[in-house]
């Protein structure tokens, strides 16, 4: 077995935190057992871009339960846990190629390492590995059955591939299903940003001004978590209709321009290019601080921010401070990549549950679906969202009222009216 790990000697820390996170994912577990009987992927290679976290480790137990023949590489240079991934090498005999802080040139030939596997279907988050599939290796796009997609940042691009009809295979946007962003991008993202914004600056959130760039349901979690906090939460907006919402919602709405006047913490959760921009940091107060909580290191302009900046020197680990041309100081964390999982855990293991069990079902669904589906980006079907949640329910103790026949035929009438 081919595997490019830190250190081995990881390993019995990394098993005893999968432990811990399985213990928090009742639903994934109910599947990985059923997984043990039926088989659903057997004989299938699967290799899986994803974060290396404890959470993730479940996942892959459930996938080779099912039969899978795994593969797993980092979707994120950052986001690796070096134990966790020493474990699924050592207690799981399952090959990984991810190590915490990676260059540019490793996270991609662990890339190379994933195809080289010859995988029959993906698991994806961001859709690097399906993008360097189609643009790299062409003819091997041709063998593989289709792909799951596991963030918005990779369904947007996954889209817009099939737009531009370059898209080889079907995928399942996992990340749409009603159980995946409602929980995991908004309580998941909400959460996790601001424990990796704490943990990484010892910030007092209670009486901060906090900019939330966006307002879909990473941003919407993230504003969320920072008022109950106790900050006050301004949120810039390029969608009226979210803008609205924002509003409506409590939170003071303005362009970035105005914003960065007031903000002294900023967090982009967008998916976009530049969001904060050079001519933004130049305006913003000294000691500012900024990060990202979208998935790819774009969203804030970091490249041209070394580029002006006079001078700079490492705080810590996560923490980058650069003086501007204007004489205040910039406070850039984690150069820019997903804060949540640089400078914290990422999701907590038990909204993580519902996310990796729609991957773990997605699946099953694409392998038995497969000679009906199309080169397009699917919806995850919703009898698995709904049987997700009622496994959910279940696991939490938590009941729920059933329709009786008079209240099924009221639904379904037209005649009964004022």
């Amino acid at each position: 077995m081919k595997y490019d790990v830190k250190n081995m000697k990881l390993a019995p820390k990394g098993k005893k935190r999968i432990e811990w996170a399985g213990e928090r994912m009742p639903v994934l577990k109910l599947i990985e057992e059923r997984f043990k009987k039926d088989k659903p992927l057997k004989n299938l290679k699967v290799s899986c871009c994803l974060h290396v976290t404890a959470e993730t480790a479940n996942l892959m137990t459930t996938l080779k339960a099912g039969g899978a023949d795994l593969l797993l590489c980092a979707s994120n240079p950052l986001s690796t846990q070096d134990d966790v991934a020493a474990s699924l090498v050592k207690d799981y005999k399952i090959p990984v190629h991810a190590i915490h802080g990676e260059n540019n040139k490793v996270y991609y030939s662990h890339i190379k390492s994933a195809l080289d596997h010859k995988p029959d279907i993906t698991v994806d988050d961001g859709a690097d590995l399906v993008t360097t599939l189609l643009t790299k290796r062409k003819k091997q796009a041709a063998s593989v059955m289709g792909s799951m997609e596991e963030t918005t940042t990779g369904v947007i691009r996954l889209k817009a591939m099939e737009k531009d009809g370059v898209l080889m295979f079907p995928v399942i946007a996992v990340n749409d299903a009603k159980t995946k962003h409602f929980f995991d991008n908004r309580y998941g993202t909400g959460q996790s940003t601001l424990d990796g914004i704490v943990r990484a600056t010892d910030a007092l959130i209670a009486g901060s001004t906090i900019v939330t760039a966006g307002y879909g349901w990473c941003g919407r979690g993230f504003a969320m978590r920072a008022k109950g906090m106790g900050a006050n939460v301004i949120v810039t907006e390029v969608d009226p209709v979210k803008a609205i919402e924002a509003v409506m919602d409590g939170f003071m709405v303005m362009p970035m321009k105005e914003a960065v006047k007031h903000g002294d913490i900023f967090c982009t959760l967008t998916g976009d290019v530049n969001v904060i921009s050079v001519e933004h940091m130049r305006k913003m107060k000294d000691g500012a601080i900024v990060c990202n909580s979208g998935h790819f290191d774009v969203e804030i302009e970091v490249a041209n921010l070394k580029k002006i900046a006079k001078s700079s020197r490492s705080i810590n680990d996560i923490i980058e401070e650069y003086i501007m041309p204007e004489g205040h100081r910039v406070r850039l964390l984690a150069e820019g990549r997903l804060i949540n999982l640089a400078a914290a855990e990422g999701h907590p293991a038990a909204v993580m549950d519902m996310s990796f069990a729609n991957q773990a079902l997605a699946s099953e669904y694409l392998i038995k679906n497969r000679k009906k589906l199309k080169a397009k980006v699917y919806p995850v079907p919703e009898s698995i969202d709904e049987k997700i949640a009622e496994l959910k329910l279940n696991a939490m103790g938590v009941k729920i009222d059933t329709l009786t026949k008079e209240q099924k035929k009221y639904l379904s009438s037209w005649h009964i009216g004022t």
